[in-house]
């Protein structure tokens, strides 16, 4: 696997928010979203390749139960059902952080789904090609059916990206909506304090839940945290 990092820290994000963490960061991506906080691990993957046997005694040292797989993609990875079903068999809880354009077969506990809307897309030649793998819903609705235990996590820029998200969960179907999640788009805390205030109020007002991102209050973000 083409792996950017991996490091022990404080889940920032999610339903999980708090929880100690041991990371394995994959590297590279099929989407490139304009406001992307890891650009080492999607516009210009950074790396190794690593093993997953040697990724796992990793995770099993790191002496914490919750293991999250991020990229970049990590579902575009070759040896990710390898990995995640080692990370199980080894008595560790597994999210997987995915944009959910593919399903390819894997393990997890919990599905950390991040579909993209249009303010997530560029303004070069990769836009066509970004723009048609986050229109397809298809493989969410698919893994959804597969793992029960899910979130949907949405970047929220402000109410004009309202519209996209509540059509998303109606062509969904039956979402329960205390697992959406609205996060505010910030690669800093001072861009999230900025927005945060009026995510919350879109939480309140539709029913989602609102998700800090504690890695930058706690750590400031860049890598590793």
């Amino acid at each position: 696997m083409f792996v950017s990092e991996t490091f022990t820290s404080i889940q920032g994000e999610g339903l999980l928010g708090g929880m100690p963490s041991h990371f394995i960061r994959t590297s590279g991506c099929n989407l490139r979203c304009r406001w992307c906080d890891t650009p080492y691990a999607s516009w210009e993957p950074e790396g190794a390749d690593r093993n997953a046997s040697e990724l796992i005694e990793d995770a099993v040292a790191s002496g914490v139960r919750h293991v999250v797989v991020t990229g970049g993609e990590p579902l575009i990875q070759w040896e990710i059902g390898v990995l995640t079903r080692g990370l199980a068999a080894a008595s560790l809880h597994v999210t997987v952080e995915s944009a959910g354009t593919v399903d390819p077969a894997f393990h997890c506990d919990l599905l950390s789904l991040s579909p993209k809307t249009s303010n997530s897309d560029p303004s070069d030649r990769h836009s066509e090609k970004h723009r048609s793998l986050r229109l397809d819903h298809s493989p969410i609705s698919r893994l959804m059916q597969r793992f029960p235990e899910y979130q949907l996590k949405f970047v929220v820029e402000g109410a004009e990206d309202l519209p996209e998200i509540l059509e998303l969960v109606a062509e969904l179907g039956d979402v329960d909506r205390s697992r959406v999640l609205l996060m505010a788009q910030g690669r800093t805390p001072e861009e999230m304090a900025g927005r945060a205030p009026a995510v919350a109020a879109l939480c309140l007002e539709y029913g989602f839940r609102y998700t800090p991102r504690l890695q930058l209050d706690l750590f400031g973000g860049g890598r590793g945290v």
